[in-house]
């Protein structure tokens, strides 16, 4: 695999950007291997990813942050991010009993699908420590108690593991716990999430025999990155499967758990290969 640069972007959208970024790097010897783009015509924003070989780039891979910083995002008010292909993200999933997304996301990482590394899997359980094992990959344990009388402590102890093991970013695996802001203000929008999307129509538990009594046409799921409000984040991905008067409630959990995995690691792989970009409240997800 060559060694390329990602850089994503956005800013006040005005003539010339597109030509002043791809000059920069083919007259530092880049080859451009991916160029999108994106104008919001109703915000008058513009957005773009772009990737090149660094093989024979003039520029050394530490100074070419600043250089973009110096030329090109105070000159149009840019908001940026580089990344580096060989740089591989490193994943923590946060898990509680249910197995479907846990195992959805581990087959394809032992399978190579993705770039990337799980140094951990957190849970508030112990039920999928096997499952954990079976892959090879450290668990850990922390309870929140009832009355919530030890969550500080239990999110501290979760922060310095993450902190330790240099993960990038959360993948909430079916991880039936709030996230507090403190975590949220550390990882701002790489903390991946996964629900049904019958919310805020069916609130609560059983949220399946509610659509199956309301006698729903679509079932759904939604991935979306983790804010301070309540699966109210920026939308990743969404799925959909129709169903009928034949089906049951437990025929509905089994299509909603297949569309459960399939959206959050279709949201996980976007966010792996840096193909997101988000603003305000919503995500631009390139190609």
């Amino acid at each position: 695999m060559k060694s390329t640069a990602i850089l994503l972007l956005h800013c006040p959208d005005e003539s010339g950007i597109i030509s002043e970024i791809t000059k920069f790097i083919t007259d530092n010897k880049g080859n451009i291997v991916y160029l999108d783009q994106y104008v919001d015509h109703e915000d008058e924003r513009f957005f773009m990813r772009i990737e090149w070989e660094l093989a024979d780039f003039q520029i050394p891979r530490g100074k070419i942050n600043e250089y973009i910083e110096t030329l090109y995002a105070q000159r149009y008010r840019m908001t940026f991010s580089l990344y580096f292909n060989d740089e591989r993200p490193r994943m923590a999933i946060f898990v509680s009993k249910k197995s479907h997304c846990l195992y959805d996301l581990l087959a394809r990482y032992k399978a190579g699908e993705w770039n990337v590394d799980i140094p951990c899997i957190v849970s508030n359980h112990e039920n999928l420590r096997e499952v954990a094992e079976q892959f090879g990959i450290p668990y850990y344990v922390w309870s929140v108690n009832k009355d919530h009388s030890n969550r500080e402590e239990v999110e501290k102890a979760e922060m310095e593991l993450l902190k330790k093991e240099k993960v990038t970013f959360v993948v909430l695996a079916r991880y039936m716990q709030i996230i507090t802001d403190d975590m949220i203000k550390v990882y701002p929008h790489h903390i991946i999430n996964i629900h049904h999307s019958f919310l805020p129509a069916f609130v609560g538990s059983r949220p399946y025999h509610q659509a199956w009594e309301r006698g729903v046409k679509i079932i759904g799921a939604t991935s979306h990155y983790v804010t301070a409000e309540l699966d109210a984040g920026p939308i990743i991905e969404q799925d959909v499967v129709r169903i009928s008067h034949k089906d049951t409630p437990e025929s509905l959990i089994l299509k909603g758990r297949d569309l459960e995995k399939i959206v959050l690691s279709r949201a996980v792989t976007k966010h792996i290969e840096r193909k997101i970009l988000t603003y305000h409240n919503k995500t631009i997800i390139f190609s």
